[in-house]
């Protein structure tokens, strides 16, 4: 087992400065319903600061909600259903699961994405998490559960060595979030202690999510849920040390920008 530090910045590639529009990554968003805005705004917040492109692709019921959004943050495209799969080919990496509805419908989507574009860098997170059959998991996926979505994917207790295990018998990366969050390919095992209870709030695990994927878009699945899930409780622990735990996902997103500039 490793203990995560500052080091794994190291490893992230920086965009060049001879770089154009394209080449710093273009993810899809898949996230959000008629009921659950937020967590599909906190993932495009934070991803659409890092990568050149980010496009979104939510339920119909949602359409209204994500016309609005469009006039207070003008960096995403919108996906409409007949565009998706042409969308899933251009893109370097895609999310799914932040406040998707629970229906056969997402289930649907999930297995179809998990079973047509295993070439793809796919993030598995919060409702997709729900209706994933781990089998269809592959070496280009990240799953990211908190305990209770652990068990449901994987039937069995989030312990260190089952994190281990899982990732390595589904051969995909594990994310798993908790007082001290648990990382691995299957291979090894890594421990971040970066994070404190002022990040147990709504949101804050869609900002996590939202930076893993825009990372992935340009480096390797691994390094991407590393630095990701460390940088992630370092924006934490900075706030907390400015105000205590009276902070949200917004305030991480802000602060993240700081930390960005300062360390990344």
């Amino acid at each position: 087992m490793k203990i995560l530090d500052q080091a794994i910045l190291k490893d992230l590639n920086k965009p060049k400065k001879t770089s154009h529009k394209g080449q710093n990554g273009r993810i899809l968003i898949i996230a959000g319903s008629g009921r659950y805005h937020g967590a599909l705004t906190m993932a495009v917040k934070t991803a659409s600061r890092i990568v050149d492109m980010v496009y979104v692709h939510s339920t119909e019921q949602n359409l209204d909600f994500i016309k609005n959004l469009k006039s207070e943050i003008a960096t995403f495209i919108c996906v409409k259903n007949n565009d998706l799969w042409n969308t899933v080919e251009l893109v370097d990496s895609i999310l799914v699961g932040p406040g998707l509805e629970e229906s056969r419908k997402t289930k649907k989507l999930v297995e179809r994405l998990l079973k047509k574009y295993p070439e793809k860098k796919v993030i598995v997170d919060a409702t997709a998490l729900w209706h994933v059959d781990p089998h269809l998991l592959h070496p280009n996926c990240i799953v990211t559960p908190h305990s209770r979505e652990f068990k449901n994917v994987f039937e069995c207790d989030p312990t260190e060595d089952n994190v281990k295990k899982m990732a390595k018998y589904f051969q995909c990366t594990i994310v798993f979030s908790g007082p001290v969050d648990i990382i691995s390919n299957g291979s090894d095992v890594w421990h971040n202690e970066t994070g404190n209870e002022g990040m147990t709030k709504g949101g804050t695990g869609d900002v996590l999510s939202g930076l893993i994927t825009a990372l992935s878009a340009n480096n390797d699945l691994l390094v991407s849920s590393l630095a990701g899930t460390y940088l992630s409780g370092f924006v934490g622990d900075r706030l907390k040390e400015k105000v205590g735990t009276f902070f949200n996902a917004e305030d991480l997103i802000g602060e993240l920008g700081e930390v960005w500039r300062d360390i990344v």
